[in-house]
C-alpha cells in the first residue's frame, strides 16, 4: 500500500536548509534536492515545498523529523489511502506541533470522543468556541496563512520513497 502527500517548509534559516533536506531524505530513503526560494513573509528566510510518495504513516515520520528544528514553520500532509484517513501536521515556533485527521476532500475531521469531551468541558459558549478552534487548528492556520500566501506560484519538487 502506498500514500502520498506534501511537505511545505514555510520558513527556514538558510543554514538549516541542508538539515531539512537530510531529514526528509532520511525518512523517504531518497535524495531530497528541494528548490529553496525567498520567503517574502519572513525576510532572510527560505521556503520550499515538495510532494512525496511513500508508505502510509510517512507524514507522521516527516513531521517528527522536521520538528527537531524549532525555528521552522512547516506543514506536512498525507492523502487518505484505502482504510486510512489522511493527516495534516502543522508546526509553528511558539505553538508547537498540531495534528489532525483529514477527509478525502481535505477537511479536518473531529471525532465523536473529541466532541463529547468538548461538550463536557466547555464552561460557556466562548470556551466552547475556543476549544473548537483548537481542535480545528485555527491558531496554526492564522499563524501560517501569511506564509502560505507568499508561496503562490512557487516551484514544487516530487520525491519518491525508495522501497
Amino acid at each position: 500500500m502506498s500514500s502520498s502527500g506534501m511537505i511545505y517548509v514555510h520558513s527556514s534559516p538558510s543554514a538549516v536548509c541542508p538539515h531539512v533536506e537530510w531529514a526528509v531524505a532520511g525518512v523517504l530513503k531518497a535524495r531530497a534536492d528541494l528548490q529553496w526560494t525567498a520567503q517574502v513573509a519572513a525576510p532572510g528566510q527560505l521556503r520550499a515545498e515538495c510532494g512525496w510518495h511513500g508508505e502510509p504513516g510517512t507524514a507522521a515520520a516527516l513531521a517528527g523529523a522536521l520538528r527537531a528544528w524549532p525555528m521552522l514553520r512547516f506543514e506536512v500532509t498525507e492523502e487518505p489511502s484505502p482504510g486510512l484517513d489522511g493527516e495534516r501536521f502543522c508546526f509553528v515556533p511558539g505553538l508547537g506541533l498540531w495534528r489532525s485527521r483529514t477527509s478525502a476532500n481535505g477537511d479536518i475531521m473531529v471525532g465523536e470522543d473529541q466532541l463529547r469531551s468538548l461538550a463536557t468541558t466547555a464552561r460557556d459558549a466562548e470556551s466552547f468556541a475556543h476549544q473548537l478552534d483548537q481542535l480545528l487548528g485555527a491558531t496554526w492556520d492564522d499563524a501560517l496563512e501569511p506564509f502560505r500566501r507568499a508561496a503562490d506560484g512557487a516551484p514544487v519538487t516530487w520525491l519518491h520513497r525508495v522501497g
